[in-house]
């Protein structure tokens, strides 16, 4: 047996106290007349044995109740296998809030039994220790140490909440708020379902002078489906087409459906889509066709029906459609070529403006969608960054080299931007015989594909090499397969390099009017940064507009159903950054708003990482107790868990019952005093 309170042991000295009583005890004697005393020695003899023995009883039952007083006070423990912790104690403890709590064991919801196993938790400790409590938003009041009083208060105030949490990274915010305060005893618990996908806790991760304790909860087993994503086949949605929405469904359940509904909201109208057979621990990819008739911010929200679990169910995303392509031409002169203009000005869709090469704003190119050189001979060292830094940041840029171009100049400026060297111009009559269907810039504008298209010519070209590090990809190849117009990829945008001029006398792709249009339009709406369709809550904290900057007096909200939040901002570029720091509160479409004008909106969804409800079974919980200092506690039972968390912080106590020994030997007394007459 051992002390849990030692020092308290010089309290033994209170035994003197009784005995002093006992030594000191005269009773005072009243005279009693006898009219004979002839038995008054035997009486005298016998009265004073019954007495002594009496007071001797009395002494010894006090003396016991004091010495089982002092022991209770020092708290005497058997020690357990483990070492006992003296003194006081920092215990953090993690509550998993996550959306897989929110499933029902057989008796009540797994949160609502995670707090109450929580309380017992602190309830098991003294009321000098210190305590964390920990969920899965990480707020910043959690990562420090409070009272016992204020710890049970934040265990009442803990819901449920998108965000997950991988277990090691719990432990690593457990370990830096142990480490707050100069408590040598630091103990940990990890209260959750353990679902696989979040539980990777190993030896490496952990913290070994910190005992670990896991405290898992069983949920019932319940099937589940939910939408894991989705996506549009093209990277810019087009204005009155039908876009090709791909929607992945996954069932994370062991059984085949095979009557999962889903559907399309987009524009307050509801619309079914259809019936999807999935099998078991699979998933199906079903096409959705949005026509999307409005131009400017889009959004939709897709919809299966299922449950109990159904926060997976939905699924918002967001786009933009152009109504306006902006286009800017940069001709040596500011004379454009004459087709070019009559195609960018003959169609409303077209917002175009014309420059000289001497003319140029270089700090508004970034508002254009696509940029088009003709007739620039040479392209200075000056333009050449600008145009770099342009298409670098999402920017679509066509290239026609003059007939009288700077060879050397231009091979410059595009190994500057990543593409393939011209060679000298070649006077050769050449016909291109092939258009690239499966790229974006061609793919689904000819309806009938076995139609018969009249393709360009050229009389004259400057042959474009090939280098297998520039990743080219032909749009037009000529006869013997080179290119006649070629794409490269810079950052976040595209190169388009025609080997031909656009002179009509060489080049008469500005004449063919079935190509040249929509070749245009399709270059300006293609940014090679696909615009976000949906954010993930919790993972994606970091979002991008390329909308204006805010101002002094004007700074960006994000607004949804629920309120309005202000991320932190910064421009980059022609972009505006947005820190978001775990301030989107649930999912939902949120506006972008600059001053009172919504200019853009963004989809976010929960995390689905909660949506396989698959845990680590009891042979895998055992497992983890071989790392060291790692011990699994068992929530069903609550005395159970009280009893085995004190056993295992102080030894199996005994305090208990020396108060009972306390009572015990005073009732004693009083029975002496009372019932035994000496």
């Amino acid at each position: 047996m051992q002390f849990l309170y030692p020092n308290f042991l010089w309290a033994l000295a209170a035994l003197a106290i009784p005995i002093i009583i006992h030594l000191f005890y005269f009773r005072r004697f009243k005279k009693v007349a006898f009219s004979n005393v002839k038995f008054l020695k035997e009486v005298k003899e016998e009265t004073s044995m019954r007495s002594r023995l009496r007071n001797l009883l009395v002494l010894l039952a006090r003396c016991l109740a004091v010495a089982a007083l002092v022991f209770a006070f020092a708290q005497p423990f058997i020690p357990s296998a483990r070492e006992v912790l003296t003194g006081r104690k920092a215990v953090s403890l993690f509550v998993d809030n996550s959306f897989s709590m929110g499933a029902e064991s057989d008796r009540a919801p797994l949160l609502q039994i995670a707090k109450d196993r929580a309380r017992d938790i602190v309830n098991a400790y003294g009321v000098e220790d210190r305590f964390q409590v920990l969920d899965n938003n990480f707020s910043g009041r959690n990562q420090r140490l409070v009272g016992q009083e204020e710890a049970l208060e934040f265990i009442d105030q803990v819901k449920v909440a998108p965000a997950s949490r991988r277990l090691s990274v719990v432990a690593a915010r457990q370990r830096s708020a142990l480490g707050t305060e100069n408590i040598d005893n630091r103990i940990s618990y990890l209260v959750s379902d353990f679902q696989r996908n979040i539980a990777d806790l190993s030896a490496d991760q952990l913290d070994t002078s910190i005992q670990t304790n896991l405290v898992p909860l069983t949920a019932v087993r319940e099937r589940n489906v939910g939408i894991d994503s989705a996506w549009f086949e093209a990277p810019v949605p087009q204005l009155n087409q039908n876009n090709l929405l791909l929607v992945r469904v996954r069932n994370y359940g062991s059984e085949d459906l095979d009557n999962v509904r889903l559907s399309l909201n987009y524009l307050g109208q509801n619309k079914p889509e259809g019936t999807l057979v999935i099998p078991a621990s699979s998933y199906v990819i079903d096409s959705v066709y949005l026509n999307i008739t409005e131009p400017g911010i889009g959004k939709a929200e897709l919809r299966i029906t299922d449950f109990p679990v159904q926060f997976d169910d939905k699924y918002f995303l967001t786009f933009r459609t152009a109504d306006k392509v902006k286009v800017l031409n940069i001709d040596d002169d500011g004379q454009p070529n004459r087709n070019l203009r009559a195609a960018l000005g003959g169609l409303s869709v077209f917002a175009a403006n014309y420059v000289g090469s001497r003319n140029i704003d270089y700090g508004s190119l970034g508002t254009n969608d696509l940029i088009v050189i003709t007739d620039q001979q040479s392209v200075g060292s000056g333009l050449a960054e600008q145009l770099r830094l342009y298409v670098e940041n999402g920017g679509n840029l066509l290239i026609f080299p003059p007939r009288n171009a700077d060879v050397a100049s231009y091979n410059t400026f595009l190994t500057r931007i990543s593409a393939d060297r011209l060679e000298p111009f070649a006077e050769q009559a050449r016909e291109v015989s092939g258009l690239n269907r499966r790229e974006f810039i061609f793919k689904d504008v000819f309806r009938n594909r076995s139609s018969a298209l009249r393709l360009p010519a050229t009389t004259g070209n400057f042959p474009i090499g090939k280098l297998g590090s520039r990743r080219q990809e032909a749009l037009l190849t000529y006869r013997d397969g080179s290119a006649a117009l070629a794409k490269y990829t810079l950052g976040e945008g595209n190169i388009y390099l025609s080997s031909a001029p656009l002179d009509n006398e060489i080049n008469n792709l500005a004449l063919n009017a079935e190509i040249f249009i929509p070749m245009l339009y399709k270059m300006g709406i293609s940014s090679g940064r696909r615009r976000q369709a949906a954010y993930t809550i919790g993972q994606d904290e970091v979002i991008q507009t390329s909308r204006r900057g805010a101002t002094g007096d004007l700074v960006f909200k994000l607004r949804g159903k629920n309120g309005e939040f202000i991320p932190e901002q910064r421009t980059v570029d022609n972009r505006v950054v947005l820190t978001l720091n775990n301030q989107v509160p649930e999912a939902g479409v949120y506006d972008l708003i600059l001053g009172e004008e919504t200019v853009d909106a963004f989809a976010f969804n929960y995390d689905r990482k909660e949506s396989d409800l698959d845990y680590l079974n009891g042979t895998e919980l055992a497992e983890l107790t071989a790392i060291p200092n790692v011990a699994l506690l068992d929530a069903e039972n609550q005395a159970s868990l009280i009893g085995d968390i004190r056993e295992r912080n102080e030894g199996t106590p005994l305090w208990r019952y020396f108060i009972w020994i306390a009572l015990a030997a005073l009732l004693v007394e009083v029975l002496l005093l009372r019932f035994w007459k000496g």
